[in-house]
């Protein structure tokens, strides 16, 4: 069973970044599910509905009541999918600052699958240059693929098609993959921990019986 929290920091609803962001789901629960894991849940979360929330607890240093459930929503995910719109050359001061509030040990090895939306192909490299970063900085488990859409990259459509599916597909494959492994290497590290009988306990100190 893999659960996966989708974080959007679009602004307008609807918004290119939330439409990205249902494609990037929908393909990341395929590929788990045609790897074997058919309880698979995805919960989109549009952090433009936090954003008073956010604010009040970058200046009080104190989350309220749903914000505090959203990041333990963040925290026990199997793993992530984060959006975000491009201003300027950079992430959306809303993204950013739902990460500013997070304890920064939250993602520690989260597997992670990003995206990002802007008007022209021109803002594409804020996602290697500005975005990763911060998450490298989270210590989270980047996959190599990011997705970037520009304008030109939805066509005469509303959806995802053409090279930007495929840049979808690619992406989600990498995410699922490392998904499903950590689930195993988890599952082998608890099954290590297990307890050993007392006979044994016994031999290992030396005393034969």
């Amino acid at each position: 069973m893999s659960h996966i929290i989708a974080l959007t920091a679009g602004l307008s609803q609807p918004s290119s970044t939330r439409i990205l962001t249902d494609a990037m789901a929908t393909a990341s629960q395929n590929e788990l599910e045609g790897l074997g894991d058919l309880d698979v849940h995805i919960e989109v979360i549009e952090l433009r509905d936090y954003a008073h929330d956010i604010v009040d607890n970058m200046l009080t240093g104190f989350a309220s009541s749903r914000l505090e459930e959203l990041k333990t929503k963040v925290i026990a995910a199997d793993g992530l999918i984060a959006t975000t719109p491009v201003f300027s050359q950079s992430f959306s001061g809303l993204f950013k600052s739902f990460l500013d509030v997070l304890d920064q040990k939250s993602l520690i090895n989260k597997p992670l699958y990003l995206g990002a939306t802007a008007g022209t192909a021109r803002h594409s490299l804020a996602l290697e240059y500005a975005i990763r970063p911060v998450f490298a900085y989270f210590r989270a488990a980047t996959v190599p693929t990011a997705v970037f859409a520009a304008s030109e990259d939805w066509g005469d459509t509303a959806g995802v098609s053409g090279d930007l599916e495929s840049r979808v597909a690619r992406g989600a494959k990498e995410f699922a993959t490392l998904i499903l492994g950590n689930n195993l290497t988890t599952t082998k590290a608890i099954d290590e921990l297990e307890t050993p009988d007392f006979e044994t306990l016994l031999r290992q100190g030396g005393i034969e019986f």
